[in-house]
C-alpha cells in the first residue's frame, strides 16, 4: 500500500472521528446501528478511537429479524461483551405477535422491509434521537444522496429532496420534539477503503467474510445460504461451494460469491478487481429499481 493511501485512510478515519464526536455532542441520547456487517464494526471501531481512552458512549441498537446468520449474532454478542458497552435489541418476531407487521408470504418472501417498522418503534421506545449507520456512498444509488447527517421526520421519513446543506464541515442537528437523526460517518468510504483499513488496523470481522465450504442455493445469479428458512424451488439444488458473503444481511437474502479469499490480503487483491456492487447479491435490492430508495423513504437504514 502506497504512502499517499496510507495518508488517505487517515483522512478519512479523521474525519469519521469527527462527525463522530459532533453527534455525540448535539444529541442527547445517540446510537450506533449495529449489524455485525463490517460497516458497523468500522463504526464502532472508530467510535472506540474518537472517545479513548474512555468507553464507547454509544449504546449498539440491532434490529433482529429472527433469520440472522447465527455466526452474526454470536460475534454481536462477544463484541458487547469486549466493550462493554448497552445493546439494544429491536424483534421483528416480536412486531409480528403484536400486530404490528404482516410476515410476507411466497417463494421469495423476506423480513427485510419489517424491519421498518420494528427499527422506528425501538428508536421511539428508546428516545433515540440520532441512529448512526455504516451507509456508504458507493454502495447504492439511494445511499449516495444522504448527507453526514440525514434528517427524519416525526414519522420516521425521509425525503432525499429536502436535506440540509453541510458546508464547511457545519453539521446542523436541529429537530423538533419526535423527530431524529441518521449519522453516516463513513459515507466517503470505498468498499476497497473499508477492507484496507480492517487490514491496516486489524479489525475483527466475522467469519463469513472469508471463504469457506457452505451449502448454497444458486438463485437470482447468486448463492444463497441453505437454511431453514430458505423453501427450494422446483430444479434448485443444494450444493457445498467455498463461498464468502461481501455483505451481510438476513440468511434469506444475502447472495455470495464463489472466492479463495480466505485472508484479508486476499480479500483486498479480490475487491481490487471487482466490477460489480457489494450489493449486487442482495436479492431485496433486485426486486425493483428504485427498492433501497423506496425503503429509505419510509424508515430503513
Amino acid at each position: 500500500m502506497s504512502k499517499y493511501y496510507l495518508n488517505y485512510l487517515d483522512e478519512l478515519e479523521s474525519e469519521a472521528i469527527y462527525i463522530l464526536r459532533e453527534v455525540w455532542a448535539q444529541f442527547e441520547n445517540p446510537v450506533i446501528l449495529f449489524s455485525g456487517g463490517k460497516d458497523s464494526i468500522l463504526v464502532t471501531h472508530l467510535a472506540k478511537k474518537a472517545f479513548c481512552p474512555a468507553k464507547i458512549p454509544f449504546a449498539l441498537m440491532h434490529v433482529d429479524t429472527g433469520h440472522n446468520f447465527p455466526e452474526t449474532i454470536q460475534f454481536r454478542d462477544d463484541l458487547v461483551e469486549k466493550l462493554s458497552v448497552k445493546l439494544i435489541v429491536g424483534s421483528v418476531q416480536e412486531s409480528i405477535d403484536k400486530g404490528r407487521v404482516a410476515e410476507e408470504r411466497g417463494k421469495s418472501a423476506t423480513r427485510n422491509s419489517l424491519q421498518i417498522i420494528t427499527l422506528l418503534d425501538t428508536i421511539e421506545e428508546n428516545k433515540v434521537d440520532c441512529a448512526i449507520g455504516g451507509g456508504r456512498r458507493d454502495e447504492e444509488k439511494a445511499r449516495a444522496k444522504e448527507r453526514f447527517l440525514s434528517h427524519r421526520d416525526d414519522f420516521g421519513q425521509w425525503d432525499p429532496k429536502n436535506q440540509r446543506p453541510e458546508l464547511w464541515n457545519l453539521l446542523n442537528g436541529k429537530h423538533f420534539e419526535g423527530e431524529h437523526f441518521r449519522a453516516f460517518p463513513i459515507s466517503n468510504w470505498t468498499e476497497m477503503d473499508v477492507w484496507n483499513y480492517i487490514k491496516r488496523e486489524n479489525i475483527s470481522i466475522p467469519s463469513l467474510y472469508f471463504a469457506h465450504d457452505r451449502e448454497v442455493v444458486f438463485r437470482s445469479n447468486s448463492w444463497i445460504p441453505n437454511s431453514e428458512y430458505l423453501k427450494l424451488e422446483e430444479g434448485e439444488e443444494v450444493l457445498t461451494k467455498k463461498i464468502r458473503f461481501r455483505t451481510l444481511g438476513d440468511i434469506t437474502i444475502t447472495g455470495g460469491i464463489e472466492s479463495e479469499a480466505d485472508t484479508l490480503e486476499k480479500i483486498v487483491l479480490e475487491v481490487s478487481a471487482m466490477r460489480k456492487t457489494e450489493r449486487g447479491d442482495r436479492s431485496d435490492d433486485k426486486r425493483s429499481e428504485t427498492a433501497m430508495e423506496d425503503r429509505k423513504k419510509q424508515g430503513y437504514f
